[in-house]
């Protein structure tokens, strides 16, 4: 639509019917004009308005997008079904009519409007007009963009206006609210602390004071019981009344902020002013939004941040939505923010105790010295001493002593020099040196360790052009600990040394055919503390400064180190050192032969010594004949499994064990696993850090293999604390002893877990043996179950055999056979009874007996059981009494009754024959006693308790038949039912057996 044209002739009208046949079925707002009473309005009835009105309104309601009409100088309002949103609340009831009246709030602004629009007869254009519109009972931020067109009549007068409107308020609020965000976002980016950072978000979010009419800022402090104002935008920024500080725990006070904490969401707060305890009646209720700011653990908050709400947006969908993206950024912010506080503080403390512990490694260095030398000396003079030579095996004790505390002083040294170097303190000395002979000499000491590690060690030293000024003590250092590493790492081949020069400097070459080093490793190789794992070595042992302190020694002359290596193969280690003086400093330029002589044997030896260690001692000498040592442990058949990549502990702990014990040793846990395999021991004593596999490797390997599980195993570990033996037994080892351990301490905790892999062996076979035998109890109860159910069958048909010749039979040949075939029945029923009882042995021993309840009379029960019975105990002269005196009600299992009332009769005329049998039946209390004396031979008191078992009786089998079983079933019955049973001696002789029930049932 062209804005700047004026509308003339807008078309023919329609008819009058036509047009109102087109509202009546047209949209909803052509219904909602067409059903209004039209006569008491300015435009009077809908059948008289002019044919251009009539052709507007079909034009409006035809159209999808938002059109209005205002028509006549009241400005009459009518609009289509489009614009049905932008009216809000006031659709439909109060929004066709007056303008004035509809939008009273916009009329201040729109009518002067109408009046221009009336003179210049021009349309307009605006584009996203804030207006204060009031649609849903407040007002609102509202924008639209607008053309309003004058409508003219036949004769150019101004009839009303024509108005396409789009509202434009969400572009409008997501555009500033976007930019907002971003703002945070930029300007909070890289904050070196929570407060510029606080100070960056809140510069951000005061240029936003529509939708952030104000804004407090809150940190918390590091235990979140308190947080403190950053600070604030916007109205009440300054003010004195806004808290600095505010507590956040239930004790410390009710704020929001509180109550934001402990419900960790957003909070309402409909009038700041009274949180505030600043209340004024004249000043307008202030709402506000507390918004926790999240921690990234989630376990906290870090701040909370206080928005004022806009008094012209309602605060849902997109506004609150906004709001808590500012508080997410504004806590990404901080969270960033501290953090990288935190980790500059982090950085500061460790530089500061890396001081520190430098400081402290030089110190205890020193001090480690003077005690090393008071123990060096002694032993050497006592090894020397010809006056009195010490035994074989007092000299085998004291060399051990020598070489550990050789190899402790060359450790103390190299730390030493390491953090001296490290600190800037060491003063060079550098003299022109032969450096070919000079290296050639040093070299030489390490040939005759080369020889019994039965390794080759070869030099290619040919005179050098001219001396190279080096530092001969540090120039010592650094082929001592290049020859050294390849010793360590090489078992086959050898080493070869090369010294030469090429474009302008010194190289020295040390080159091994050791394990080489994995690529991965290469570029951390010269680190400080930096080991290898799992590579192959002939000890795990190391300080990991070696290499680092030949990488300091050789930048100190100005040089560089290299290392090439291939996994397998070897490695060569590279030291280039410049020819001339000119790059070193002048101060520290010495004529050669001011610097006093060293002595390289002596350092020499205390590497020598080393790889002396790794490669093992020599045989201990016999002891004299006639001399014995004394066991710390009593001779034990047993054989231990030391395993330790130290050989003089190897020997050390052997010839402690030896005397005892057999003793087998492994020089790390990749040879350890395999011996073990091949021949299980009966104890594993083994070192926690060893090249290849550890000692937790090793234990996770033997605890994953069920034929080795089960070897009692002990760590041996210089780490001490409680954590590291906590981890030691979760690990799964049996004990943990931590270096250095003294010998009887040693030989307790071996006793001990030899001991105990004794009693579990034995638990373990009593463990088998009663497997065995309850596979054996359950076989015969199957055999017993299969048996029964086999004779069942053959006894059914033996009985209706029976039947089935005694119905045969005359008159007189069953008076002459009846005494017989009543025999033949007793007998048939006893075997048949025999059977049954056999059938319930599998069931009852299988577990709880399955009892069928009902309500039973056990008086009834009982008087019946004893009259099935009465004639065979008189046909063994046992007279029944039966003594009741009333019925006896309660939940019991019939059957079951039957049969323990059965077994008792039957027990009582087996051991009773030609004796009296009593009989009571009585309620005591909530229980039913049943209670059945016989005076026969009766139970010993030693046999009460036995007779209850299965397959036992109190007299000899071969004298009284039977299968042990009754008295069982009978006491596995009552105590199902939840009731006892027991047996005393009747007065007189016999035995007593007293039932007890309990009347309410068996307990669920």
């Amino acid at each position: 639509m062209n804005a700047q044209n004026t509308p003339g002739n807008i078309g023919a009208a329609p008819s009058l019917a036509g047009w109102l046949t087109t509202l009546r079925e047209g949209s909803e707002m052509g219904r909602l004009i067409l059903e209004r009473d039209w006569s008491g309005t300015p435009l009077g009835p809908i059948t008289s308005w002019p044919p251009i009105l009539r052709t507007l309104v079909s034009m409006c309601l035809t159209t999808r997008f938002p059109m209005f009409i205002y028509w006549g100088p009241e400005r009459v309002q009518l609009y289509n079904d489009a614009g049905i949103p932008i009216m809000g609340a006031k659709h439909p009831h109060h929004a066709l009519g007056p303008l004035r009246d509809v939008f009273p709030e916009l009329w201040p602004q729109l009518g002067p409007l109408f009046e221009e629009l009336e003179r210049t007869r021009r349309a307009n254009w605006a584009e996203s007009q804030s207006l204060p519109i009031q649609r849903g009972g407040s007002a609102e931020e509202a924008y639209f963009t607008w053309s309003y067109a004058p409508v003219l009549d036949d004769t150019g007068t101004v009839v009303g206006f024509y108005t396409p409107a789009l509202e434009t308020t969400g572009q409008v609020l997501g555009q500033r609210r976007l930019r907002t965000l971003h703002l945070l976002s930029e300007r909070t980016s890289g904050a070196g602390s929570v407060e510029e950072a606080c100070r960056a978000a809140l510069g951000a979010l005061a240029e936003n004071p529509a939708d952030l009419p104000f804004t407090w800022l809150y940190v918390t402090d590091a235990d979140g019981a308190r947080a403190s104002l950053a600070g604030s935008t916007g109205m009440g920024a300054r003010s004195a009344a806004v808290p600095a500080h505010l507590g956040l725990r239930a004790e410390q006070g009710g704020s929001p902020l509180a109550e934001a904490a402990r419900a960790r969401q957003a909070l309402r707060v409909e009038d700041l002013n009274g949180w505030l305890g600043a209340p004024d009646a004249a000043e307008p209720p202030r709402p506000a939004l507390v918004l926790p700011l999240p921690h990234a653990e989630g376990d906290r908050d870090l701040g909370f941040l206080v928005v004022g709400l806009s008094p012209v947006l309602r605060l849902e969908g997109e506004y609150r939505g906004f709001l808590e993206l500012v508080a997410g950024a504004l806590a990404t912010a901080v969270s960033s923010a501290r953090a990288q506080q935190e980790a500059r503080a982090r950085v500061e403390q460790l530089a500061a105790l890396d001081r520190a512990k430098t400081a402290f490694f030089s110190n205890v260095s020193h001090e480690f010295r003077t005690p090393l030398t008071l123990m060096l000396g002694p032993v050497e003079d006592a090894l020397s001493d010809t006056g009195e030579p010490l035994g074989p095996r007092q000299a085998e004790r004291l060399s051990l002593v020598q070489r550990n505390a050789s190899r402790l002083l060359k450790l103390v040294n190299t730390l030493l020099d390491f953090t001296r170097t490290e600190a800037g303190r060491v003063r060079a000395a550098f003299q022109p040196t032969d450096l070919s002979a000079y290296t050639a000499e040093l070299v030489s000491h390490f040939e005759s360790i080369a020889k019994r590690a039965q390794l080759t060690l070869t030099l290619d030293a040919a005179p050098l052009p001219e001396p190279v000024w080096v530092d001969r003590e540090m120039w010592e250092k650094i082929v001592f600990n290049l020859l050294s590493n390849a010793m360590k790492f090489t078992f086959e081949g050898g080493v070869h040394v090369r010294l030469h020069t090429e474009e302008g400097q010194a190289l020295l070459t040390v080159r091994d055919t050791g394990s080489g080093i994995p690529e991965a490793e290469l570029p951390h190789i010269f680190e400080r503390f930096h080991r290898v794992e799992n590579a192959r070595s002939r000890s795990h042992e190391g300080s990991g400064i070696g290499l680092s302190l030949v990488q300091e020694l050789t930048r100190l002359h100005g040089g560089t180190v290299g290392v090439k290596s291939a996994l397998g193969q070897g490695t060569t280690f590279c030291v280039a050192v410049p020819l001339g003086s000119g790059h070193l400093p002048r101060e520290q330029l010495v004529a050669e032969g001011s610097v006093p002589a060293r002595s390289i044997a002596r350092s020499a030896s205390s590497y020598v010594e080393e790889i002396r260690g790794w490669l093992g001692a020599e045989p201990a000498p016999a002891l004299p004949e006639g001399t014995k040592s004394i066991p710390l442990l009593p001779p034990m058949a047993a054989r231990v499994l030391v395993v330790d990549d130290n050989a003089d502990l190897r020997t050390y702990i052997t010839g402690l064990l030896d005397a005892s014990l057999t003793v087998e040793t492994a020089e790390d846990g990749f040879a350890a696993l395999q011996a073990i395999r091949a021949r299980p021991p009966d104890l594993v004593l083994s070192d926690v850090m060893m090249p290849r596999l550890g000692g937790f490797g090793l234990l996770r390997e033997l605890r994953a293999d069920p034929r080795l599980r089960a070897i009692p195993f002990v760590l041996l570990s210089a780490r001490a604390g409680e954590e590291a033996s906590v981890e030691g037994l979760e690990a799964g080892a049996d004990d943990y002893l931590v270096k250095p351990f003294s010998a009887r301490e040693l030989a307790a905790r071996v006793r001990t877990q030899l001991e105990m892999a004794r009693v579990r062996r034995e638990v373990a076979e009593l463990s088998a043996r009663e497997a065995v035998l309850q596979e054996a109890v359950r076989a015969r109860d199957e055999f017993l179950t299969v048996v029964s159910h086999e004779l069942k069958t053959p006894m059914a048909s033996f009985r209706l055999q029976l039947d089935l010749i005694e119905r045969s039979l005359g008159p007189e040949e069953r008076a002459r056979l009846a005494e017989r075939l009543l025999h033949t029945r007793r007998q048939v029923h006893r075997l048949a009874t025999m059977v049954e009882t056999l059938l319930d042995v599998p069931l009852l021993s299988s577990g709880p007996v399955h009892l069928d309840v009902e309500d039973v009379d056990l008086a009834a029960l009982v008087s019946e059981e004893v009259a099935q019975s009465r004639e065979e105990l008189a046909r063994e002269g046992c007279e029944v009494t039966l003594r009741i005196a009333g019925p006896v009600w309660g939940r019991f299992d019939r059957g079951r009754l039957e049969q323990v009332v059965q077994g008792l009769l039957s027990n009582a005329q087996k051991y009773g024959p030609g004796k009296p049998v009593e009989v009571h039946v009585e309620q005591v209390g909530p229980n039913a006693r049943l209670t059945v004396v016989d005076h026969g031979i009766g139970v010993r008191p030693e046999d009460r308790e036995r007779i209850w078992r299965r397959f036992e009786r109190a007299v000899p089998v071969r004298n009284f038949g039977g299968l042990g079983l009754g008295l069982w079933i009978a006491r596995q019955v009552v105590e199902a039912h939840g009731g006892g049973v027991d047996v005393l001696e009747t007065p007189g002789g016999g035995a007593t057996f007293t039932v007890s029930l309990p009347l309410d049932g068996p307990r669920s």
